[in-house]
């Protein structure tokens, strides 16, 4: 089995870093590269096109982060999903957006395109044509006596919108089906051309509830583009805002979960921890959400002045009640009937599909950016993995648990050390080509761009979603219908993020 550092070896001198290498390759090495993923020996980060070349980015512990390139011929490549299926929706999104020809690959259906687009192919051709919805041509489960239960896209709550198409045989489900696509923005589209300002707005809006995670990642990618190193105390605070949007995502999860199992007084009572963290963003750094806070170079703006100290009281106040909350959620019978044991996803399949975050961990997937390929301010702030083996919603509370307690940690490590100083450094260059993984509260974010006269001449987005989507259909199957929501909910995808 060829390893990823044999690959790279092969592939010669890198044609760019930023700062993973990336290598230029022929379509020899690029199949090689399919093959190592469907034996395990990488992992699929992400596969993206500029129109001129596609690129696949690809883990493994022994070489690290690197990126391969294949130029197009006639908008054609060899399929990477054909040998690696967790590849499969990203290369028809690429067949969506871009009209390229994945040769190899069996399903040819669309993906992000329900036929309601003004054009065709808009990052390709962009082809006008009527607004035509295309029926969904959803996978056929045989066997007597299924029949189907179609849910969604429009939900009984405020949620993002998403079909889900049930096989059952009475009320054990057979198969789940997903579609996608509702929520498509375009983003990659409306990056091109953008200035730094308006690209990391848009960046921060691609999913709201991550926007922290978003613009860090952004704000990396860029700042490897042009080689710039944003100041001490920005990259510190940055950690500090992360750590918080990751807190409050997860004390909202684990209430929605137990809200979900018919267990409302742990929603009430997390809910209520989680506006406290959410108001203590608001007089930190303006914004509940911290939205638009961190920049290229550095911050927006600084810590308020008695931020640290608004901090430090909300992070007291979850020490007071959230290990009363977990006891709770413990020792209630009712509560552990519905989650553990429901729900579970194999450790073959995380592997496969790299799933990262609460998903990933849950089922014994070591992987956290921040350990694995650690960027300030984890680089001084070692993060061990909360990992566990149960693939259950029980297991993906519990990583939500284990994380909440260390975000506290590191983020009253990164206040007792904040450096002085200035919190934005002016960007070094304006062109260059720039990747970096950040950790959100849901598992890595990518960003991927390349900037030519200090605005955006190409850029990808890529969601930890589209590698947790497809094992939510595996997670429900064998359980009952009504398990559905909470199953949903302990993955907690996101919909803006994976439709673009």
């Amino acid at each position: 089995m060829t390893s990823l550092a044999d690959l790279l070896a092969r592939s010669g001198t890198p044609a760019a870093r930023m700062p993973a290498p990336r290598h230029a390759v022929s379509a020899e090495i690029w199949t090689a590269a399919a093959a190592a993923l469907a034996h395990g020996a990488a992992d699929l980060m992400g596969l993206w096109s500029d129109g001129a070349s596609v690129y696949l980015a690809l883990h493994a512990p022994d070489s690290g982060l690197a990126v391969l390139s294949l130029a197009l011929e006639d908008g054609r490549y060899p399929s990477i999903g054909r040998h690696h299926p967790p590849a499969q929706r990203l290369e028809r999104a690429l067949r969506d957006l871009h009209g390229l020809v994945p040769v190899g690959l069996e399903d040819e259906r669309p993906w992000l395109d329900h036929g309601v687009w003004g054009v065709r192919h808009p990052l390709g051709g962009a082809e006008a044509r009527p607004r035509a919805p295309v029926p969904y041509a959803f996978l056929r489960a045989e066997g007597e006596p299924l029949h189907q239960i179609p849910v969604g896209p429009v939900h009984a709550g405020i949620i993002e919108p998403g079909h889900f198409r049930f096989s059952a045989n009475g009320e054990t489900v057979v198969r789940l089906e997903e579609r996608l696509g509702y929520v498509h923005k375009g983003i990659d589209r409306l990056m091109l051309g953008a200035d730094m300002a308006r690209a990391g707005r848009l960046a921060a809006r691609l999913s709201g509830d991550a926007t922290v995670a978003w613009s860090f990642a952004f704000s990396r990618a860029v700042e490897a583009a042009t080689g710039t190193e944003p100041p001490p105390r920005a990259r510190a605070l940055r950690g500090v805002m992360a750590e918080l949007e990751r807190i409050a995502n997860h004390l909202g999860d684990i209430g929605a979960v137990c809200n979900d199992a018919a267990f409302s007084i742990m929603l009430a009572h997390c809910g209520i921890l989680r506006e406290t963290v959410l108001r203590a963003a608001q007089a930190c750094f303006g914004h509940r959400l911290m939205m638009d806070a961190i920049v290229p170079g550095g911050l927006a703006r600084d810590i308020a002045g008695e931020g640290a100290a608004r901090i430090a009281a909300a992070l007291a106040a979850i020490d007071a009640a959230f290990p009363r909350l977990v006891t709770l959620y413990d020792t209630s019978s009712s509560l552990q009937d519905r989650t553990v044991s429901t729900g579970r996803v194999s450790a073959d399949l995380v592997r496969r599909f790299a799933a990262g975050g609460h998903v990933g961990r849950a089922s014994g997937r070591r992987f956290d950016t921040r350990a694995a390929l650690p960027y300030p301010p984890y680089d001084r702030l070692p993060v061990e993995p909360v990992v566990y083996e149960e693939g259950d919603v029980d297991a993906r509370v519990r990583v939500r648990i284990g994380e909440v307690r260390q975000a506290q940690g590191l983020i009253r490590a990164l206040l007792a050390d904040l450096p002085d100083g200035p919190v934005l450094a002016p960007l070094a260059g304006g062109d260059g080509e720039g990747l970096a993984l950040v950790e959100s509260f849901r598992g890595d974010v990518l960003v991927w761009l390349r900037l030519a006269g200090g605005s955006v001449e190409r850029a990808h987005l890529r969601d930890p979603s589209w590698f947790q989507w497809p094992l939510l259909e595996a997670a429900i199957e064998g359980n009952i219908v009504a398990d559905f929501p909470l199953c949903n909910k302990s993955f907690n995808c996101s919909y803006s993020g994976h439709d673009l």
